[in-house]
Protein backbone atom coordinates (compact mmCIF):
# COMPACT_ATOMS: atom_id res chain seq x y z
CA UNK A 1 0.00 0.00 0.00
CA UNK A 2 1.47 3.15 -0.84
CA UNK A 3 2.47 6.16 1.85
CA UNK A 4 0.67 9.49 1.68
CA UNK A 5 2.33 12.19 2.29
CA UNK A 6 0.64 16.16 2.47
CA UNK A 7 3.29 18.82 2.20
CA UNK A 8 2.29 21.63 3.92
CA UNK A 9 2.80 25.48 5.41
CA UNK A 10 0.17 27.78 5.38
CA UNK A 11 2.87 30.23 4.99
CA UNK A 12 4.03 31.12 1.45
CA UNK A 13 7.10 31.23 -0.22
CA UNK A 14 8.64 28.34 1.75
CA UNK A 15 9.68 25.97 -0.88
CA UNK A 16 6.58 23.78 -0.30
CA UNK A 17 5.78 23.27 -4.24
CA UNK A 18 9.58 23.41 -5.21
CA UNK A 19 9.46 20.63 -2.57
CA UNK A 20 7.02 18.39 -3.68
CA UNK A 21 7.98 18.60 -7.61
CA UNK A 22 11.84 18.05 -6.88
CA UNK A 23 11.22 15.29 -4.01
CA UNK A 24 8.99 13.80 -6.43
CA UNK A 25 11.73 13.46 -9.50
CA UNK A 26 14.35 12.09 -7.26
CA UNK A 27 12.14 9.38 -5.43
CA UNK A 28 11.48 8.42 -9.05
CA UNK A 29 14.64 8.26 -10.53
CA UNK A 30 15.13 5.97 -7.12
CA UNK A 31 12.48 3.23 -9.02
CA UNK A 32 9.33 4.52 -6.73
CA UNK A 33 5.96 4.80 -8.21
CA UNK A 34 5.36 8.03 -7.34
CA UNK A 35 2.01 10.75 -7.67
CA UNK A 36 1.86 14.67 -7.16
CA UNK A 37 -1.76 15.43 -6.14
CA UNK A 38 -2.33 19.12 -6.69
CA UNK A 39 -4.51 20.38 -5.12
CA UNK A 40 -3.51 24.27 -4.79
CA UNK A 41 -5.78 26.27 -6.65
CA UNK A 42 -2.57 28.00 -8.57
CA UNK A 43 -1.54 24.77 -9.88
CA UNK A 44 2.26 25.53 -9.56
CA UNK A 45 3.14 21.88 -9.18
CA UNK A 46 1.01 21.00 -12.64
CA UNK A 47 2.85 23.63 -14.93
CA UNK A 48 6.30 22.55 -13.46
CA UNK A 49 5.86 19.04 -13.88
CA UNK A 50 5.29 20.01 -17.62
CA UNK A 51 1.26 19.86 -17.75
CA UNK A 52 -0.30 22.63 -19.86
CA UNK A 53 -3.51 23.78 -16.68
CA UNK A 54 -5.03 25.87 -19.32
CA UNK A 55 -5.63 22.57 -22.00
CA UNK A 56 -7.04 20.00 -19.12
CA UNK A 57 -9.58 17.93 -19.87
CA UNK A 58 -10.36 16.85 -16.51
CA UNK A 59 -8.44 17.87 -12.94
CA UNK A 60 -8.56 17.07 -9.10
CA UNK A 61 -11.70 19.61 -9.35
CA UNK A 62 -13.46 17.15 -11.04
CA UNK A 63 -12.88 14.23 -8.87
CA UNK A 64 -13.63 16.76 -5.55
CA UNK A 65 -16.61 17.70 -6.91
CA UNK A 66 -17.52 16.02 -9.62
CA UNK A 67 -17.02 12.43 -8.34
CA UNK A 68 -15.45 11.45 -11.66
CA UNK A 69 -13.12 8.71 -11.61
CA UNK A 70 -9.73 9.96 -10.19
CA UNK A 71 -7.89 7.77 -12.76
CA UNK A 72 -9.27 9.49 -15.65
CA UNK A 73 -7.71 12.88 -14.22
CA UNK A 74 -3.52 11.25 -14.28
CA UNK A 75 -1.22 12.23 -16.29
CA UNK A 76 2.75 11.56 -17.35
CA UNK A 77 4.72 14.22 -16.62
CA UNK A 78 8.33 14.94 -17.57
CA UNK A 79 10.04 13.45 -14.12
CA UNK A 80 11.06 10.07 -14.70
CA UNK A 81 8.28 7.44 -12.54
CA UNK A 82 5.95 10.45 -12.02
CA UNK A 83 2.80 10.83 -12.29
CA UNK A 84 0.24 13.85 -11.71
CA UNK A 85 -3.11 14.91 -10.70
CA UNK A 86 -3.32 18.31 -12.13
CA UNK A 87 -4.97 21.58 -10.67
CA UNK A 88 -5.72 24.61 -12.18
CA UNK A 89 -7.91 27.91 -11.07
CA UNK A 90 -10.85 25.75 -11.57
CA UNK A 91 -10.21 24.79 -7.85
CA UNK A 92 -10.40 28.17 -6.42
CA UNK A 93 -14.14 27.57 -5.78
CA UNK A 94 -13.70 23.67 -4.37
CA UNK A 95 -13.40 25.18 -0.69
CA UNK A 96 -17.27 26.97 -1.01
CA UNK A 97 -18.67 23.75 -3.07
CA UNK A 98 -17.27 21.40 -0.17
CA UNK A 99 -19.03 22.53 2.05
CA UNK A 100 -21.93 21.20 0.97
CA UNK A 101 -20.61 17.65 0.69
CA UNK A 102 -21.25 15.24 3.34
CA UNK A 103 -18.37 14.79 5.24
CA UNK A 104 -16.12 17.85 3.45
CA UNK A 105 -13.18 16.76 4.87
CA UNK A 106 -12.75 13.06 3.99
CA UNK A 107 -13.34 13.94 0.01
CA UNK A 108 -10.02 13.45 -1.06
CA UNK A 109 -9.71 10.28 1.49
CA UNK A 110 -12.26 8.73 -0.67
CA UNK A 111 -11.03 9.84 -4.14
CA UNK A 112 -7.48 8.60 -3.49
CA UNK A 113 -8.31 5.50 -1.63
CA UNK A 114 -8.84 3.76 -4.83
CA UNK A 115 -5.29 4.13 -6.23
CA UNK A 116 -3.23 4.15 -3.28
CA UNK A 117 -1.95 0.86 -3.68
CA UNK A 118 -0.62 1.88 -7.78
CA UNK A 119 1.45 3.62 -6.24
CA UNK A 120 4.89 4.16 -3.57
CA UNK A 121 4.63 6.85 -2.53
CA UNK A 122 1.81 9.79 -3.18
CA UNK A 123 2.99 13.45 -2.41
CA UNK A 124 -0.27 16.09 -2.16
CA UNK A 125 0.78 19.42 -2.69
CA UNK A 126 -1.43 21.83 -0.46
CA UNK A 127 -2.18 25.66 -0.85
CA UNK A 128 -0.82 27.85 1.12
CA UNK A 129 -3.74 28.46 3.52
CA UNK A 130 -5.78 26.57 6.39
CA UNK A 131 -8.76 26.12 4.36
CA UNK A 132 -10.95 22.84 3.82
CA UNK A 133 -8.51 22.03 1.13
CA UNK A 134 -5.72 21.78 3.18
CA UNK A 135 -7.40 19.93 5.74
CA UNK A 136 -8.61 17.60 2.94
CA UNK A 137 -5.38 17.05 2.12
CA UNK A 138 -4.14 16.13 6.27
CA UNK A 139 -7.51 13.64 6.52
CA UNK A 140 -6.28 12.06 3.32
CA UNK A 141 -2.71 11.37 4.63
CA UNK A 142 -0.53 8.93 6.64
CA UNK A 143 1.48 11.91 7.81
CA UNK A 144 2.42 15.73 7.06
CA UNK A 145 5.89 16.80 5.30
CA UNK A 146 6.70 20.72 6.43
CA UNK A 147 8.93 22.98 4.47
CA UNK A 148 10.74 26.17 6.20
CA UNK A 149 12.65 28.52 5.04
CA UNK A 150 16.06 29.60 6.29
CA UNK A 151 15.03 33.13 6.87
CA UNK A 152 13.76 35.63 9.48
CA UNK A 153 10.32 34.80 10.71
CA UNK A 154 10.70 31.23 9.62
CA UNK A 155 8.83 29.51 13.19
CA UNK A 156 5.84 32.32 12.28
CA UNK A 157 2.80 30.65 12.04
CA UNK A 158 4.55 27.26 12.79
CA UNK A 159 2.32 26.96 16.02
CA UNK A 160 -0.81 27.60 14.41
CA UNK A 161 -0.01 24.97 11.61
CA UNK A 162 1.25 22.69 14.15
CA UNK A 163 -2.57 23.34 15.90
CA UNK A 164 -4.26 22.66 12.53
CA UNK A 165 -2.27 19.38 12.46
CA UNK A 166 -3.14 18.45 16.20
CA UNK A 167 -6.79 19.35 15.27
CA UNK A 168 -6.95 16.74 12.55
CA UNK A 169 -5.28 14.39 14.18
CA UNK A 170 -7.88 14.57 16.80
CA UNK A 171 -11.21 14.71 14.83
CA UNK A 172 -10.66 13.38 11.61
CA UNK A 173 -7.01 11.49 10.95
CA UNK A 174 -5.67 9.79 14.63
CA UNK A 175 -3.14 8.46 12.79
CA UNK A 176 -1.31 11.74 11.51
CA UNK A 177 2.10 12.09 12.04
CA UNK A 178 4.87 14.08 11.33
CA UNK A 179 6.66 12.78 8.63
CA UNK A 180 9.37 15.68 8.84
CA UNK A 181 10.36 18.97 8.18
CA UNK A 182 12.79 20.20 5.40
CA UNK A 183 14.93 23.59 5.84
CA UNK A 184 15.39 24.96 2.38
CA UNK A 185 16.35 28.15 0.93
CA UNK A 186 19.96 27.37 3.28
CA UNK A 187 22.45 30.09 2.95
CA UNK A 188 25.57 28.91 4.64
CA UNK A 189 27.44 32.54 3.98
CA UNK A 190 24.60 33.96 6.51
CA UNK A 191 24.77 34.00 10.47
CA UNK A 192 20.94 34.09 9.79
CA UNK A 193 20.44 30.77 8.05
CA UNK A 194 22.56 28.84 10.68
CA UNK A 195 20.87 30.44 13.18
CA UNK A 196 17.20 29.60 11.91
CA UNK A 197 18.10 25.75 11.46
CA UNK A 198 19.60 25.60 15.16
CA UNK A 199 16.12 27.05 15.82
CA UNK A 200 14.11 24.67 13.71
CA UNK A 201 15.73 21.90 15.38
CA UNK A 202 15.02 22.68 18.64
CA UNK A 203 11.28 23.66 17.93
CA UNK A 204 10.68 20.06 16.17
CA UNK A 205 12.96 17.40 18.31
CA UNK A 206 14.07 14.84 16.02
CA UNK A 207 12.10 15.48 13.35
CA UNK A 208 14.71 18.11 11.25
CA UNK A 209 16.13 16.07 8.06
CA UNK A 210 20.10 16.42 7.89
CA UNK A 211 19.78 17.03 4.49
CA UNK A 212 19.16 20.65 3.97
CA UNK A 213 17.89 22.51 0.61
CA UNK A 214 20.40 25.13 -0.15
CA UNK A 215 19.48 28.86 -2.20
CA UNK A 216 19.94 27.40 -5.83
CA UNK A 217 19.18 29.36 -8.84
CA UNK A 218 18.60 26.26 -11.38
CA UNK A 219 15.98 25.40 -8.54
CA UNK A 220 14.21 28.64 -9.31
CA UNK A 221 14.72 28.41 -13.29
CA UNK A 222 13.66 24.72 -13.82
CA UNK A 223 9.68 24.95 -13.24
CA UNK A 224 9.49 27.94 -16.05
CA UNK A 225 10.51 24.62 -18.48
CA UNK A 226 8.33 22.11 -16.87
CA UNK A 227 11.11 19.91 -15.42
CA UNK A 228 12.41 19.34 -11.84
CA UNK A 229 15.99 20.48 -11.28
CA UNK A 230 16.91 16.96 -11.35
CA UNK A 231 15.69 16.92 -15.12
CA UNK A 232 17.01 20.37 -15.99
CA UNK A 233 20.14 20.56 -13.94
CA UNK A 234 21.37 16.91 -12.43
CA UNK A 235 24.43 18.58 -11.59
CA UNK A 236 23.33 21.77 -9.60
CA UNK A 237 23.46 21.43 -5.75
CA UNK A 238 19.98 21.76 -5.86
CA UNK A 239 19.59 18.02 -7.58
CA UNK A 240 22.23 16.54 -5.58
CA UNK A 241 20.32 18.08 -2.26
CA UNK A 242 17.16 16.77 -3.20
CA UNK A 243 18.84 13.38 -4.43
CA UNK A 244 20.12 12.90 -1.27
CA UNK A 245 16.38 14.24 0.96
CA UNK A 246 14.96 11.68 -1.00
CA UNK A 247 17.93 9.16 -0.03
CA UNK A 248 17.20 9.70 3.70
CA UNK A 249 12.96 9.99 3.27
CA UNK A 250 13.70 6.10 2.23
CA UNK A 251 16.31 4.68 4.38
CA UNK A 252 14.12 6.40 7.35
CA UNK A 253 10.78 4.91 5.49
CA UNK A 254 12.48 1.60 5.81
CA UNK A 255 13.77 1.97 9.45
CA UNK A 256 10.00 2.23 10.28
CA UNK A 257 9.01 -0.91 8.75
Amino acid sequence: MGRIITVFNQKGGVGKTTSVINLAAALGRRNKRTLVVDIDPQGNATSGLGIDKKSLTASIYDSLINNIDVKKTIQKTTAENVDIVPSNVELAGAEIELIEKKDRELVLKSVLDGIRDVYDIILIDCPPSLGLLSINGLSASDSVMIPIQCEYYALEGVSQLMETVMLVKRSLNPNLDIEGVILSMFDGRTNLSIQVVEEVKKYFKGKVYTTIIPRNVRLAEAPSYGLSVIDYDPKSKGAEAYMELADEFLYLMEEEI
